[in-house]
């Protein structure tokens, strides 16, 4: 028989029994039909099927190997090789060799994870009241920077590496709010930049920001918990102010090295002062022993509130902080409506609000006790301590006090980065 007449002989005996083959039975049937008609069968057998010749070549191989395997080991008596007739051969159902199939971009390359993680960590946003993970930057993006030097990952490997981060694909009214400044993404690598520079140097790098007001009282929460049918706990109809409960202004302090939080719980206004005492709490309370050798706080805030950019008093009580802890504190501001890249946010805040819904705020103490008991699995542990003092609303301050302050601002966008020196007196 020629060549052609039995390359159509093949084909036709393939069209047959493509159907009931899975990926090893045809791969072995290629093999073996390549194996009988002797020299050039195998490039035969591909172009009749269209299997790959590699793939038949990896069949013959492995027909070689299971053949060479066969017949008793030495020392094997008949008798012994009986005890296995009607027991199924180990893995004899599996398709391909155990650890088969293209390893994943990351398992060839241990720094890969890193580094995408690090390529986004500037533009990622979190809804603080969902576990839900986004990045304003597209995987495309990403994979050039990586292979910037070299090739290394696709953008369809980066998007199923961010999958496996929790990372979604979100829609397009997800990735936009607010105002966008021309020098957005700027700020953001700016402030991610100098966060690492802070970092490496064991200096604290420490995103602060004010939670929304609480109501206190038995008052309805957003959420569900497990308990005994019909036995969920009553709550008011209204939720009318308590007056002499009021309401309370968790102020938070993050630090972004150490996965650790702190939250002043207020029960006065949200203004500068507050902010400022909430950071002196946290260096008091948790890290002046964490940092023993530190001579600069960084500090990452919003650019509006009580911790703006343009508050004085804001300002000015930093000065004092700063002279106070013998500190110098550098300063930076997100750029205006871009709050949800303040990484207090979808870091701790989120996982608060997870972890008190379901629960009437009944007390102050409550709120207090709730804060401290989150966690995660990625050890977050946050510590919690009621403010009671009261922060007077309007303060007013002059050119001259403002001026008083050592203030220098930075080269790039001073009034969103500055420093403030301490002033020995």
């Amino acid at each position: 028989m020629d060549k052609q007449s039995m390359e159509s002989l093949v084909r036709k005996k393939y069209e047959i029994l493509d159907p009931l083959l899975n990926e090893r039975s045809r791969r072995i049937w290629a093999a073996s039909e390549a194996m009988a008609i002797g020299w050039g069968g195998q490039a035969l057998v591909s172009r009749a099927t269209g299997i790959h010749k590699n793939t038949v070549n990896a069949g013959v191989r492995e027909a070689a190997e299971k053949k060479g395997a066969e017949g008793p080991a030495e020392g094997v008596t008949e008798a012994s090789q009986g005890e296995t007739v009607g027991k199924k051969a180990p893995g004899r159902d599996r398709v391909r060799k155990k650890g088969g199939g293209r390893k994943r971009a990351a398992a060839k390359d241990p720094t890969l994870a890193e580094d995408i993680k690090a390529q986004v960590e500037a533009s990622t946003r979190w809804d603080p009241e969902s576990a839900l993970l986004w990045s304003s930057k597209s995987t495309r993006k990403i994979a050039d920077a990586l292979n910037a030097w070299g090739e290394r990952i696709s953008h369809v490997s980066v998007a199923k590496e961010l999958a496996g981060m929790g990372y979604s694909l979100q829609s397009n009214r997800k990735t936009k709010e607010g105002w966008d400044h021309p020098d957005r993404d700027a700020q953001f690598s700016f402030i991610n930049e100098k966060a690492k520079d802070f970092q490496k140097r064991g200096e604290p790098v420490i995103s602060v920001d004010a939670k929304k007001k609480e109501n206190v009282g038995n008052f309805k929460n957003a959420g569900r918990e497990y308990h005994p049918e019909g036995k969920a706990p009553e709550v008011n109809v209204y939720d009318f102010i308590d007056k002499e409960k009021g309401k309370v202004a968790p102020y938070g302090v993050y630090d972004l090295d150490k996965n650790k939080g702190w939250v002043s719980v207020g029960i006065s206004s949200d203004t500068a002062e507050f902010a400022v005492n909430s950071i002196r709490s946290w260096w008091y309370e948790m890290w002046r022993e964490a940092y023993p050798d530190a001579t600069e706080i960084y500090i990452n805030a919003d650019g509006g509130g009580s911790n703006g950019s343009r508050c004085r008093l804001w300002k000015v009580k930093l000065q004092e902080l700063a002279n106070e802890l013998s500190l110098t504190i550098h300063v930076s501001h997100f750029p205006p409506g871009t709050s949800k890249w303040n990484k207090i946010e979808h870091r701790m805040f989120c996982f608060i609000s997870q972890n008190w819904r379901g629960h009437p705020l009944i007390d102050r103490a409550t709120v207090v006790n709730l804060i401290g008991k989150t966690s995660t699995k990625t050890w977050l542990r946050i510590r919690a301590k009621l403010d009671d003092r009261e922060y007077p609303k309007g303060i007013k301050i002059s050119d001259a006090e403002l001026e008083a302050v050592a203030l220098a601002p930075d080269a790039f966008h001073g009034e969103w980065n500055y420093k403030i020196s301490p002033v020995l007196s």
